[in-house]
């Protein structure tokens, strides 16, 4: 396995530009995992909108579709593709009747964590043969940068 090493002394843009980089490369591996691992069963839209709508209760549509990128035309027919084969629930809002609320039904946890299951299960094994020094690096690298991003959610985007 080539490894490229991590540049000593890196400044952020140096950081930003390799983040840019491995990101990508990492999301496509995972995409195409978990696409075999359900492609008989659900599009990588459907995964997608699974893993979002568990991530995040009680979602509307319009939420949905802006985490897709796509029109809420398309994210409620996604939704409701995943309605009609019991894995998302739709209700409505209590307060808002134009809102719909979504939440994973148990089937719908289920076949989520099924695949996310067998693609975590795939990354494990390439990294199977990285040092333990190697694999604490990974979990520190990701542990800074999960706790850099989580800071973007929580500021509210300037007007």
């Amino acid at each position: 396995m080539n490894l490229d090493k991590p540049a000593k002394g890196a400044n952020s843009q140096e950081c930003a530009a390799r983040v840019m980089d491995t990101v990508p490369l990492v999301m496509r591996f995972i995409r195409a995992d978990m696409r075999v691992h359900s492609a008989a069963f659900l599009s990588i839209p459907q995964l997608r909108s699974l893993a979002y709508i568990n991530r995040n209760p009680g979602a509307s549509i319009s939420e949905l579709a802006e985490h897709l990128g796509v029109t809420c035309a398309t994210a409620s027919a996604t939704t409701e593709r995943l309605v009609q084969r019991n894995l998302v629930e739709r209700s409505d809002h209590p307060q808002e009747r134009r809102r719909v609320i979504l939440k994973l039904t148990e089937d719908g946890k289920h076949h989520l964590k099924q695949s996310q299951d067998q693609t975590r299960a795939h990354i494990s094994d390439l990294l199977k043969d990285l040092t333990e020094e190697q694999i604490s690096n990974i979990e520190e690298g990701l542990a800074l940068l999960k706790n850099v991003f989580e800071q973007t959610e929580l500021k509210s985007p300037d007007p």
